[in-house]
């Protein structure tokens, strides 16, 4: 069974059509220390600057950063703002060679002014308009050059002309010859019918518009339940648009998504503390769409692209998601399912806390250290290891052997303490962040869970071939081994211990 790592992994071997409106997002930002004397509003005083693309050209930046090679067919004004536009999607590695500068028209912008991290006002010029009729022949004609070469389609169509009608209506002259899967997502996707494409993405006031003037009275009653409105749309927009499926996105609810087979299942999304959600809904189309071709069956790509904007939503501002930390994030829900499956036992719920403490230690740019050991008996050795492991990286954790992984790896059979007790001495050391334990005889399983950036090992390991090694470095790690410090190893404690119990010296212990 493919895992969805490796679905993301073929990301980059795909070759993307973005099609639609081509935005520039620029946000002000400033402080405000004092309302302006001309009138009851803030005076901001800018201290910052950022430009991004929007609309489809977000969407078209987003799959560039997922890994694919993308084809952007967009329209921009011949002006500042679309220049300003396409040094941004150079910026990002997307070509600006089928942008088309119509001097009819503006470049959608969308300025945002925002005060103490607070919006103030959003103002926006530009994208509306006919297009002229020698940038549509321009438009049509990078269609025909580009769609024999990509391997899906985006449309993203916020109505300001890109996907004009006969744009469309090539379109599907061309699926009809090559068929390949389009998704669209567009405020307008009754334009769509004919096209019947594979997937189109509303969110769930979109939908209700769209079916305003046919939605049934149980739709409408269903008015205040997002999910139990999705429920009821979702079959007239599957029998009203002729396509294979509709995901319908629900905010931090997921995404319902029926298809014309008859299967439905909703896609929960996992809590953000603090979420945004500018340019999410790009994230997400961008990644479910290049799931689909990376070969994933439907639900698992709207899984894939809810992990995608469940990055998205965590960032400032408009931006987008990179192959990396889809892979990381994706790694990370797979590894949560395998430590469910487990049955919920108390080393699946500990493995599930530690893996999503981690992934919020990747995102604040703290590295990750892991050794591992019996720890049966603890001396100063263990503590200067652990000491020289944690100042490796920013983050420790500590994998302990079980009694049964400890008896196998050891002539001397079961360690004389238990896992539980070994484990909290460990845990209580103030340089252990985090302690577990597993049951294999090596901790490469663990290892490929938790995927540190170091496995630290002691120097009675040197010269040797670890057994994890494979497992390190497939998580994008690297071994370093430790020097030995004294001779405080357990077997010399035990030593010690059993020649001071033979002389009678050993005395009693309280």
């Amino acid at each position: 069974m493919t895992s969805m790592v490796e679905r993301v992994r073929r990301f980059r071997r795909m070759r993307a059509l973005v099609i639609g409106d081509a935005m520039l997002d620029t946000y002000y930002e400033g402080t405000a220390e004092r309302l302006c004397g001309e009138g009851p509003i803030p005076v901001v005083r800018k201290t910052g600057e950022f430009r991004a693309p929007g609309g489809a050209a977000n969407t078209a930046a987003n799959r560039r950063a997922l890994g694919a090679q993308v084809e952007y067919l967009g329209l921009t004004g011949a002006d500042a703002a679309g220049e300003a536009l396409r040094a941004a999607l150079r910026q990002r590695g997307v070509a600006d060679t089928r942008l088309v500068a119509d001097a009819g028209t503006a470049t959608g912008h969308k300025l945002r002014i925002l005060a103490d991290g607070q919006y103030v006002v959003r103002f926006d010029e530009g994208g509306r308009g006919p297009i002229a009729p020698a940038a549509e022949r321009t438009l049509l004609a990078s269609l025909e050059d580009c769609y024999p070469a990509c391997d899906v389609v985006v449309v993203s169509d916020y109505g300001y002309g890109a996907a004009s009608d006969a744009l469309l209506a090539r379109l599907g002259v061309l699926r009809a010859a090559r068929p390949i899967p389009l998704v669209v997502d567009s405020k307008r996707l009754a334009r769509f019918r004919a096209l019947r494409a594979t997937v189109v993405t509303p969110n769930h006031l979109e939908a209700s518009m769209l079916l305003a003037r046919e939605t049934p009275p149980d739709v409408e009653a269903a008015a205040g339940d997002r999910r139990a409105l999705a429920e009821r749309l979702a079959p007239h927009l599957l029998e009203w648009l002729g396509c294979e499926h509709v995901a319908v996105t629900l905010g931090g609810e997921g995404v319902y998504l029926r298809s014309a087979n008859g299967g439905a299942v909703h896609v929960p999304a996992h809590p953000v503390a603090r979420a945004g959600d500018v340019g999410a809904g790009d994230s997400f189309t961008a990644a479910l769409a290049l799931a689909l071709i990376a070969g994933a069956e439907i639900a698992e790509a709207v899984r894939i692209g809810i992990e995608a904007a469940g990055i998205a939503v965590t960032k400032r501002w408009t931006a987008v998601v990179e192959a990396r930390e889809l892979l990381r994030r994706v790694s990370l829900r797979e590894r949560s399912d395998s430590a469910a499956r487990e049955g919920g036992t108390s080393r699946g719920r500990e493995l599930l806390r530690v893996l999503a403490a981690l992934d919020s230690a990747r995102r604040a740019g703290k590295s990750v250290v892991f050794t591992n050991g019996v720890f049966d008996i603890l001396h100063a050795g263990h503590v200067a290891l652990l000491r020289q492991a944690k100042a490796l990286g920013d983050v420790l954790v500590v994998g302990v052997n079980s009694n049964r992984g400890a008896a196998v790896i050891s002539s001397a059979g079961q360690p004389i303490n238990d896992e539980r007790d070994r484990l909290a001495l460990v845990a209580a050391l103030d340089v252990v962040d985090h302690a577990l334990i597993f049951d294999e005889e090596t901790p490469a399983e663990l290892i490929r869970a938790l995927r540190p950036d170091i496995h630290a090992k002691g120097g009675d390991y040197a010269g040797m071939a670890l057994p994890e090694a494979d497992a390190v470095a497939a998580g994008g790690g690297r071994v370093v081994i430790l020097p030995l410090t004294g001779d405080a190893g357990t077997g010399a404690v035990i030593g010690r211990i059993l020649a001071r119990a033979a002389d009678g010296s050993l005395g009693a212990v309280s």
